[in-house]
This record gives structure tokens, sequence and C-alpha cells, in this order.
């Protein structure tokens, strides 16, 4: 039996077999010395190889062809030429019989080779053509090492994800009936992989390193998402207490959201609205189920992550229908299209950025693109006739970008009305403060929005300058920074002060010492996922909303993280949610 430990980044407890996920960089190619005898065997070896990878390769053409017709399917044909292109056939031969390694090896070189000369070419389009020699070349090494190459939407089995690093496309596309839980080497508790794993409700730890190396196919494994524990093949003493520890969590899961179903206020009366946080239109159900009294936060990058395509006007305007429709009557704020930084898509965004996440994305991609942006607005306009929607700009800087939002907004309308599509007048539109320049001028930006949501996530990020997604630095990623609290206070009193709304949709909405302090510093509203919302109910509904504002005012004297979060572990008691 072994134990590692990460950091927690979705709680529940999951036991199940692994299934080591090998779409990464970090996989390990063998390399060994091979006599002149063995060239013949290599390059047997290297034909069957190819032959089956051509084989798989000709499947996944016809298949794109038939769903998504002849420009997607022309990937795969590209794919074929190359593992025929004669050019390549020489060069591999040659290094064969020259260097005396094993194929493996010499595949390995080669694509390496590659990558360097068409990451030297200038054209942009050609240099996004590394990523067709980064699969044909793993496709046939899996081949002939034996590895099996699924996706992730093809499992068929439960099992506990195990990966060095994922993408948000691969859990969006993931078969989630299957997933039961992630283990991940990187990663950490706000990054785009445990907000999703939160928003699905599977339980997850990040962050652990290079535990994939340590794992192999089918281990048993405990994943605990709340203490951040992973067990591998857990003797069956450990097996049974973690069995009555899950059945526990699933009961107590069951009677809070009974609870949730109520709408909740402090024990003096304040009435506290908590929303939803959602990444894909089937999640709207589930955040009813916990008791939203809406969706605070819909991210619209689920439907334009899909590699190979922009999702058009009408794709896009069912997908916001559809959450409107579930909603019914409840509000539900659509931020718009917030791509770039660690979301990029290679047919819309720059990988060659050296800072992506301080460089072109969210509003600034969206104002360059218009064309993608008015279309997402006309989406969105045309879904309002079905439910309460509001409109969110991301990432806003200042007062320009903001008035420029507005004007194409204007012209989405005028694009409506032209086509006599109906839709809402009264839309509410409102901004992300996640910027410490937003949050320093939300006086002046409260003069032009209709309401604010305070994005943490990122606020705390720009403002102590800490990578959210790089695990060597996570411990710097502090909410209870005084300084990110003044830049929270400071955007509430102003939304205040110009009579409009502010809530909260980064990962401190969910944590029940924030929680506090923000209830009490005046915050209209928490946006969460799904799964926090029940506990944060039963959280709220056990305090003076009185008490929560002697609270957060103590906290802004204080002039340390460690101080403010030692004092609230003092006054709050976060298992049963009351005050000390």
């Amino acid at each position: 039996m072994k134990q590692f430990s990460g950091i927690p980044a979705s709680p529940g407890i999951a036991i199940g077999r692994a299934f080591v996920f090998f779409d990464d960089e970090g996989v390990q190619v063998p390399s060994y010395s091979i006599s002149a005898s063995d060239v013949g065997s290599e390059w047997s070896r290297l034909v069957i190889a190819i032959d089956k990878a051509k084989v798989e390769v000709e499947l996944l053409r016809d298949r794109a062809r038939d769903e998504m017709g002849d420009e997607q399917s022309a990937i795969f044909d590209a794919h074929l030429l190359m593992m025929q292109d004669p050019d390549l056939f020489e060069r591999m031969e040659s290094s064969l019989k020259s260097n005396l390694r094993n194929i493996e090896w010499v595949i390995l070189q080669l694509e390496q080779e590659l990558v360097q000369q068409l990451s030297e070419i200038d054209d942009p389009y050609i240099r996004e053509r590394t990523s067709d020699i980064h699969d044909v070349s793993k496709r046939i090494l899996n081949h002939l090492l034996f590895r099996e190459r699924m996706t992730l939407d093809d499992l068929k089995d439960d099992v506990v994800l195990v990966a060095h690093d994922l993408l948000p496309s691969d859990l969006i596309s993931m078969n989630r009936d299957h997933v039961k839980a992630i283990v991940m080497d990187q990663g950490g508790r706000t990054s785009h992989t445990a907000i999703l794993a939160r928003a699905f409700e599977v339980p997850a730890v990040l962050g652990l390193g290079n535990v994939m190396k340590s794992l192999h196919a089918a281990d048993l494994l405990i994943v605990d998402g709340k203490s951040g524990i992973v067990i591998v093949e857990p003797d069956d003493a450990t097996l049974e207490l973690y069995e009555g520890m899950r059945d526990r969590f699933i009961e107590r899961e069951r009677t809070l959201i009974a609870d949730a179903l109520d709408i909740v206020s402090t024990k003096d009366g304040k009435r506290v609205f908590l929303k939803a946080n959602i990444e894909v239109p089937e999640e709207a159900r589930a955040a009813l189920r916990n008791g939203a009294d809406g969706v605070g936060l819909f991210r619209s990058e689920f439907l334009f992550l899909q590699p190979g395509r922009v999702p058009d006007e009408d794709e896009q305007t069912r997908a916001y229908s559809e959450v409107l429709q579930v909603m019914k009557d409840r509000p539900v704020t659509i931020r718009t299209l917030d791509l770039g930084g660690d979301k990029a898509l290679a047919e819309l965004t720059d990988y060659s950025e050296k800072n992506p996440l301080l460089g072109w994305r969210a509003i600034r991609f969206c104002l360059s693109r218009q064309d993608i942006f008015r279309t997402q607005l006309r989406a969105i306009l045309r879904a309002s006739v079905h439910g309460d929607v509001r409109i969110m700009f991301p990432m806003i800087s200042g007062v320009e970008e903001l008035e420029l939002s507005l004007a194409l907004l204007g012209l989405a309308r005028e694009d409506c009305d032209k086509r006599g599509i109906p839709y809402r007048k009264d839309i509410p539109t409102g901004i992300m403060i996640e910027i410490p320049s937003a949050a320093m001028t939300s006086d002046i930006l409260a003069q032009h929005a209709d309401f604010f949501s305070i994005g943490t996530n990122d606020l705390i990020q720009y403002t102590i300058a800490v990578d959210r997604g790089n695990e060597r630095v996570a411990y710097l990623h502090q909410p209870f920074h005084p300084a990110v609290l003044r830049l929270i206070q400071r955007t509430i009193d102003a939304a205040h002060a110009a009579g409009i709304s502010v809530g909260l949709c980064g990962e401190m909405a969910a944590d029940p010492y924030a929680a506090i302090v923000l209830l009490g510093l005046g915050l209209d509203e928490f946006s969460m996922s799904g799964v926090s919302i029940p506990e944060t109910k039963r959280l709220f509904r056990g305090v003076l909303a009185a008490d929560a504002r002697v609270i957060a005012g103590k906290v802004m004297t204080m002039t340390s993280p460690a101080e403010i979060e030692g004092y609230l572990k003092t006054r709050i008691d976060a298992e049963s949610g009351t005050l000390r």
C-alpha cells in the first residue's frame, strides 16, 4: 500500500481501478542499442506499426467525413500521406542504420527534428502543422509499444482517471458516466481541471508531482478529494474504512441537497443569493437539484474548445436557450468568450505568445475578432426570449474596453432588428472584475455597468503575480492577502454607491471562511460550483449577518494572510457551519 498527498481539488471519495491516460509529453520512449543484424527486424516492426496506424486513421477519416464533412476529414488524409512519404521513410532507414538504435528512438528523434524545422518557419499555418507530426508519431509509437490509444469519450468501464495533465477539452469530451475520480500530476485548486471536476461532481486530487510514474493500469485507488489523499492498492482495513467514509459522505450530501431546495437567509433575516457556475448546458439541471438561485457564471468557452471547428450562431443559440429553458425564471449570466491564456485553441488563439495569461485573451481577443464576438452576441440575444439572461464581459481593464463592448452589443441588436429576430430589450449587461485596474477604477466602471461579478481566481493571480496553474508557486495563491481583500471591498463599495449589485464567482465564494468575510463586506450574490451550494446554504443559515460584519471589520485591520486565516479558524467552525 502506498499513499500520496496532493491538492484537494474536488470533494468526494471514490474507489476504483486506475486508467492511466498517456496523452501527454511525459511518457518515456525506450532507447537502447541494436546490432546491425537487428536492423531488418526493427524495420519490420515499423512497417507493421504503420500499417495498423493507417487502418486506425482511415476509420477516423471516414467517421469525420460522415459526422463533420470533408474539411475535417482532410486532416486525416494529411496524416495518411505523411505515413506514406518516401522521404520520411528514407530518413528513418538512414538513421536506423547509422545510429543502430531501436526504431522508437529513431521515430522520436525524427519527430523532434521536423518540429524544430517547422517552428523556425514564419508562416503560422505551417508552424501549426507540428501538431500533425506529434499525432502521427504518437500513433505509430503507441502501436510499437503496444499502448492502446483511447480518447476519454471511449471509456466503457468505471475508472479513476490518472494523467500528467489534462486540457479543458479533454474533460469536456470525456465520458463522465465512467470517470469516478481524477488524479493528476499537475494543476491546483483554481486550475480549469479543478473547476471542471467540481462542476461535474467528480472527486479530484491534483498537483501530485510525478505520481503518474508510480501508478499502473488497473491499480486499485482510493481518492479522497477533500483531504487530497490518494491511496494505491489499499489493504483490507483501509479499504473498509474508506468505503464507510464514502457512504457517509454520500448520505450527508443527500441530506444537504434536500435542505438546499429552500431559499436561504441568515439567522437575523438577511436573504442570501447563491448561484451556480456552469461549464456546459447539462450542468443546469444539476444546479437546480443543488438549490441554485440561478446561474451566476455560464462559461461559454465549451462550444469553442472542440478542435477544428468554430460554432456557428445557430449552434450557440441552441446551447444558451437550453440553459435558459432549464432555469426557467431564474437569472442566467452568460460570460462572453474567454479564450486565450490557459484556454488556447489553435484555430483561434496564438500559441506563440511568451506570456499568454497577460496577452491576447478574453475581451481583448473578442474586440480584435469582432466577427466572432458579434456572432456570439447575436446568439445570446436570440436565446434571450427563453428566459432571464444577463451578459457579462470578462477581463475588462478599463472603461474604453467596456464602452467598445457595449457598442458592439448595440450593433448586434441592430443585426437582429434588420433580420426581424425578436429578443429581450432589457438585458442587463455587466463586467467581471478580475484585474486590479478594474477594481481600482470600479467607481468609474460602475457608471456604465448594470452589475459587477468579482472573478477572484484571476484577481488573486494578477494582484499577487502568481500563476494559479503552476504548482511550484501555488502556495502564493492567497485569497486572504490584504491586497486582495481591499480590492474586493473597494469594488463592493463602488458598486453599492452606484446602486448596482455585485456578486463573486471565484472559488472564494464556496470557502466557508471567505464566505463569512464576503457576507460581512456586503456581497450581494455568491456563485460557485453547484456541488458547493448545499454546504454553503447550511453555513449561512447558522450565522448572523451582524456577526459576519464584525468578523469582516476585524479582518480588514489585519496585515497578513496567516494572521487572517488564524483568526477566522478561531471564529468559524467550517465543519459544523457555526460561529464560535
